[in-house]
């Protein structure tokens, strides 16, 4: 199947490793042009260095960005168009908020988990076009809460509310907008979720996931890299009628409708 992404000028957010670093690495595959952004410099450099080793193409670039700061956001953008004239599609993923429960965090820390899911730049450049893509990275508790994770469940939930309202404004744009969920896909923060739970289970690491992996139908974690194939299409142009959906990718974990 053609994805129709040669060539494409791509944002992924938070890609220096875990999920975004395995869907700019299938970007990479396609021949997109992209940039990929997260807060840190030197991991940033080395993954886009690894990207093109690996794929043989010199068309990614890299900015650090902290995604909860307007300027920084309003640069990132900036700099893709300035190089590509313009942005076909937005990846809009951001590491996940901090485990916990509700009354253990503070009104900022509820603030800072809404600033960090939330961007719209691009819109401006994908109408000028006349087309765009926008995936949100949520999770699979866009389907069914988590337990101790809170401000997971409440902002991705918002997620998908806002995915849904733009589908419905931006389908006239042909901009199609999207929201994915990963399951229990192996990247370190799952890991570190893993262990925060074993830990309030008295239990070790290995208990814990295999308990997990037993209670997952295909039985094993997803790898990142099939989680970054439904991304990836979504945000094709072999993707021309997929829009405000929301999807999780789980290995059928899952249950709710």
């Amino acid at each position: 199947m053609d994805l129709k992404l040669k060539g494409q000028s791509v944002i992924v957010a938070a890609s220096s490793k875990g999920l975004g670093k395995a869907i700019a690495l299938k970007f990479a595959e396609e021949g997109a042009h992209f940039l990929i952004s997260s807060r840190r410099e030197e991991e940033l450099k080395l993954t886009a260095a690894e990207i093109r080793k690996k794929t043989g193409n010199e068309k990614v670039r890299y900015k650090t960005c902290d995604i909860t700061d307007e300027s920084q956001i309003k640069k990132l953008v900036g700099t893709a168009i300035e190089w590509n004239g313009k942005v076909d599609v937005l990846i809009n993923n951001a590491g996940g908020p901090p485990a916990g429960t509700f009354d253990k965090f503070s009104d900022s820390d509820w603030q800072a988990a809404f600033e960090l899911n939330l961007t719209r730049e691009v819109l401006p450049s994908m109408r000028e076009s006349g087309a765009g893509r926008i995936v949100n990275i949520a999770s699979s508790s866009i389907k069914q809460i988590l337990d101790n994770l809170i401000l997971s469940n409440t902002f991705r939930a918002g997620i998908v509310g806002l995915s849904k309202s733009l589908s419905q404004e931006l389908a006239g744009d042909n901009i199609l907008v999207n929201t994915i969920g990963p399951g229990r896909i192996a990247t370190d923060r799952v890991q570190e979720l893993d262990e925060i739970r074993a830990d309030h289970k008295e239990i070790s690491y290995e208990q814990l996931r295999n308990e997990v992996e037993r209670s997952i139908p295909i039985g094993r974690y997803g790898e990142p890299e099939e989680f970054a194939n439904m991304v990836v299409f979504l945000a094709s142009g072999a993707n021309s009628y997929v829009t405000g959906q929301s999807l999780v990718v789980d290995g059928g974990l899952v249950k709710a409708l």
